[in-house]
Order: structure tokens, then sequence, then C-alpha cells
């Protein structure tokens, strides 16, 4: 075989989001965008807030010596300290640059974090549904990823996850506001499973990490704030990235802000920073770190994403779908009618509507609706999904 079991696997069992995405570009071509509707990707419509524009032409035109070169692979001094002054203001912490690590994206942080703290065989507990790369990402490492599953409403269920530690568990991840649910972790929630760590801690007699994604902090609805975990737990991390408050997945940046006062603070942050260079990433891409530096307090009008999680909720609720209303992001994550989610979404394709099977993110019975798309998009799917939710029943009976 030309390349590894591992891969061939992976392959076998890649993101059910780049598969129904592949389907839309194949259904689009087919049929013309305008038949179909596209809720499978997480990939934002909004256009990025005018200072980004405006601040990427100014740095651009720009040629001071060396702003192309390599950097400390942290990234620069100035794009950290305006960082750990916004972290400073989400988080409520005292903290500066030396705690900072720009990365590739939350994807790149979450890598690094991983590659820095893990042994072969090391878990990392999760609470499903989470979102589907993390499992191939604790595995670049070596780690293991284990499952477990939230309350019925998608908060955290703190006796699973105590019952899931065990003398190999080395990190808690979370995920708030979470994809694919929506659901926003409570600060209640937060405290109660940052004293349960302090706990399991002392009783294993090691450092179990608690470390947050958190590329949705900002996409919050009904006045809802996402607490910090750095307020609430020395040994932990927090990633995340632009992509969404910014409206620029692509652009590939993100950070890492460390705990100060983390148990061998010095010794995981040079492992961290150090792993930016040997995974290859060597650092955050320049220009967005100088672009991102002065536009740290933009974000993308989340009126516009309340405005379609309303619209695309009075839609599901008149066809009869069952959902918890999200809180931030922006999925709906409903029951599907029937126990196959799998193939209640190929229902939903017949109909030419896109959506991810809940499977994918751990969690069958359930599907991920991305509504990150325009408002004709949500309003020319109501009579397939009453059509599509017609079909299932009529399967049930």
């Amino acid at each position: 075989m030309a390349i590894s079991k591992k891969m061939s696997e992976f392959l076998n069992r890649a993101s059910w989001i780049r598969k129904m995405f592949e389907e839309g570009a194949r259904l689009k071509k087919e049929l013309g965008p305008e038949n179909v509707c596209d809720f499978s990707l997480g990939n934002p419509d909004i256009s990025p807030p005018e200072l980004f524009f405006t601040t990427l032409k100014k740095i651009s035109s720009e040629n001071p010596t060396g702003v192309h070169g390599y950097m400390q692979n942290a990234g620069f001094d100035r794009c950290r300290e305006e960082v750990a002054k916004q972290v400073k203001e989400f988080h409520e912490i005292d903290i500066d640059k030396n705690s900072i690590i720009m990365t590739c994206g939350a994807a790149g942080g979450l890598n690094i974090i991983f590659k820095a703290i893990l042994d072969p065989q090391d878990e990392v507990i999760v609470p499903s549904p989470f979102f589907v790369e993390y499992g191939f990402y604790v595995d670049n490492h070596q780690g293991v990823l284990k499952t477990v599953q939230c309350k019925n409403d998608f908060s955290l269920d703190l006796d699973a996850i105590a019952n899931a530690i065990t003398p190999k568990t080395k990190a808690i991840l979370i995920n708030s506001p979470n994809n694919p649910s929506g659901a926003v972790y409570s600060d209640d929630s937060i405290r109660s499973l940052a004293e349960l760590l302090r706990e399991k801690s002392t009783e294993y007699k090691k450092i179990i990490y608690l470390v947050s994604d958190e590329p949705y902090r900002r996409l919050c609805f009904d006045g809802i704030k996402v607490p910090s975990i750095l307020k609430w737990y020395d040994n932990s991390i927090v990633t995340t990235s632009f992509s969404k408050d910014l409206s620029i997945p692509g652009e590939r940046i993100g950070y890492v802000a460390l705990n100060p006062k983390a148990t061998e603070y010095g010794s995981l942050m040079g492992a961290m920073i150090l792993a930016n260079r040997i995974l290859g990433f060597v650092n955050a891409p320049a220009l967005m770190q100088r672009v991102v530096a002065e536009c740290l307090h933009e974000c993308v009008d989340i009126s516009i994403y309340q405005r379609r999680r309303d619209k695309l909720a009075n839609i599901l609720s008149e066809a009869g779908y069952e959902f918890n209303m999200p809180q931030g992001a922006f999925y709906f994550f409903p029951k599907t009618p029937i126990n196959d989610d799998k193939k209640f979404v190929d229902i939903l394709r017949q109909e030419h509507i896109l959506v991810v099977p809940g499977s994918g993110f751990g969690a069958p019975g359930y599907m991920r609706i991305a509504f990150c798309v325009a408002d004709d998009v949500i309003d020319r799917s109501k009579e397939g999904f009453k059509k599509a939710m017609k079909k299932a029943k009529g399967l049930l009976n």
C-alpha cells in the first residue's frame, strides 16, 4: 500500500462536513446554486469588518526591513502584547505577551498544545457532541480521545466527566460556544469542572490540564457571555482564532494563551513554542499578525447571525423538528425524526438541502445545520425541511 494504514483508515472515516460540502458543490453545478440549500460548512459568509481591509491595505503597502522574514516562533512582540490585553479583558486575569503564542488558527493552537503535553496513550477527555477533527489532532501526538456524553440540553455532565477521569487522563478539552450544538457552558459548570480537576489532580498526583477551544467566544446571542477557564483554574490553556469574529478563516491566524499560574509554566511555554516550530508552522503568518494587532476590538455584526438563527428556528419549529436553541456559534443541532441520522440527511439531500449527520460529531440521531449562509438560502429551505419531515414520518408509520 502506497500510504500508511492509519491514513487509509482516516480517509475512510474522513470528515462528514467535507463530504457534504463536496456533495453540495456537485449539486450546485448540476442544478444551479439557486436550487440548493447548503448548510454543510461552517464557513462564515459575512464580510470582515471594514477596518480589516483598510488595515490590510495600509500594512501591505509598507516595506520596513525584514517585515516578511522569520521572527520569534511565538510571534511578533507587538501582536502578542495587543492580544494579551484582549485576553486580560475577556478572562479577567493578569497576563502579558510572554504567555501568548501566535498560531496558525485554533487548529494550529490545539496541535502545539497536544504536542507539548501528551505522551503516548495519554487520554484527552472531550464532551460529546464535539468538533470532528479533535480525534485526529489528539492522534497526531499519540494521544487517545475519550468522549463523554453531555446532558440532553448539551450542558456539561460533570458526573460523567468525573467517571471518565483515570490515571491516563492528561487533559479535558472543551469548546464553548460549542460546535455543533451552539451550547455555552455556564459559569457555574466551569467553576465546578475546575474544582473537580483540582480534586482529581490531587488524587492522581498529576497535572490534569483544562484546554478550551474558543473560536466562537464572541459569537453569542441574547446577551449570553462565555465564562473564563483561565479565571477559575490554574492549569488551563485557551486557544482561539480570528476565523469567526473577523470572518477570516482562510487566513489561518489565532493564538494560544497559557495561564501564568500554570504548574511548570516555563517548560510548558517553551514546549509549545518549540512545537510551533517543529510541527512545521514555524510561526503564524507575519502579515496577518500585523493586521489583527490593529483589529482586535473589531467584530462582525453578530445581530445578522442572531436574525438568521431566529428565522431558521421558526422554520424548524413549524416543520416539527426538536432542537435546543443555540446560545452561540452558528449551528443548529436538532434531533433527526428517525434514529438513522445518515439516512435522514440523505432524505434532506433529495430535497436539495445539505446538512451534516450528527454521527460525525459523536452524536448519532442528530444533524448539524450551519446557518452562516445568506438569508435567501434559509428562506428557500422551508418547504424542503417540511417535505423531509413528512417523508420521515411516513417511514415510521
